[in-house]
Parts: structure tokens; C-alpha cells; sequence
């Protein structure tokens, strides 16, 4: 019997059955690269920050400005942790200083722009809504409106990954 695939654990048995399938058949990879060819190009933090800032400018003009984004080579996806979202409060003098940021996997830095979007998306609606809830995830498809599939897509990703696949959008095919 074939491992889990733990990463699709929460989706149907007959969607599993058909990734299942597209791994063992060596369909998979190329299934993905058909759907993003590129990565996103956002090679550093500061382009990651413009991009995640200008999301928030978007559809959460409400919210408090970012005070980093940045992709963190600590946060594994063993651990379930795509994305970051952090609050820190600290005692400066006499006033409380209140600092937001969001860190997102370095494994996505050669990810497609649609599965950096999913992430940021992700980790913005947190600064509204705490919980995984019904309003997380509709505030989630407001922003983005194609989310639960880009979600599944990106869990497919992480499956190939697990599988010893290699990563798909290397470095090396940005164009120049």
C-alpha cells in the first residue's frame, strides 16, 4: 500500500485517488508546469514586501501597514507552516510599539506568482480573522477569488515535493 499522501489528507478519497494517480504515473510535474510555466521573479524581501503591501493596499485598505514581509529559510513545510503572521508588542520608553509581519517559506521563492499570491492572501486575512472559519476563508476567495483551487495546486506542489520530487521553477528559468 502507497504512503499517505498527508498533504491532501483533509480532501476527498476520490481526489486523492486521481493525485495519487498523476504522482505514480510521473504526471504530475508536468500537470503543474502546464498550469505555471514561471515563477514569480520576486527574488528578494523587498520585492516580496511591495508586492505583499500592495495585496493589503487592495483589498484590505483597513488593516494596519506591514511592517516586514520577507521569505524565512526557517519556516518548513514539515511543519505545516507555509506562511507566518506575527504581532509583536514591545516597551519602547513609554510607549508600546506594535510591529506586524508576515514570513513566508523560502521554498516558495521559485514558486509560481499564483501560489505566492495564495500564501500572502493567506497570511493577510489572518490580520482580520484569527480562526480557519467560514469568514477566513470567504475573506480569503474576496481577495482571491480562484484561492481553493490554488490551494489544492500548491498541496499538489508540496506532494511532488514530499514524493523527492525536485523543485520545478528553479532560479535558472527566470527569464533575463
Amino acid at each position: 500500500m502507497s504512503a499517505p499522501l498527508k498533504y491532501l489528507s483533509a480532501y476527498s478519497p476520490e481526489l486523492q485517488q486521481q493525485a495519487r494517480g498523476l504522482l505514480d504515473g510521473g504526471r504530475l510535474a508536468p500537470w503543474l508546469l502546464a498550469r505555471h510555466p514561471q515563477p514569480h521573479g520576486k527574488r528578494n524581501d523587498s520585492a516580496l514586501y511591495t508586492h505583499v503591501e500592495g495585496l493589503r493596499q487592495t483589498h484590505m485598505r483597513q488593516t494596519p501597514r506591514l511592517d516586514r514581509v520577507c521569505f524565512d529559510s526557517k519556516l518548513h513545510v514539515v511543519q505545516h507552516a507555509l506562511g507566518l503572521h506575527t504581532r509583536v508588542s514591545r516597551v519602547q520608553g513609554n510607549k508600546l510599539k506594535s510591529a506586524r509581519e508576515i514570513r513566508i517559506g523560502s521554498v516558495f521563492r521559485d514558486a509560481p506568482l499564483a501560489f505566492l499570491d495564495m500564501i500572502a492572501v493567506h497570511e493577510l486575512a489572518h490580520l482580520r480573522e484569527r480562526e480557519h472559519d467560514k469568514a477566513f476563508y470567504r475573506l480569503c476567495q474576496h481577495m482571491l477569488p480562484d484561492y481553493h483551487q490554488l490551494e489544492l495546486e500548491l498541496r499538489l506542489y508540496l506532494t511532488h515535493l514530499e514524493a523527492g520530487g525536485e523543485r520545478l521553477w528553479a532560479v535558472s528559468d527566470l527569464p533575463a
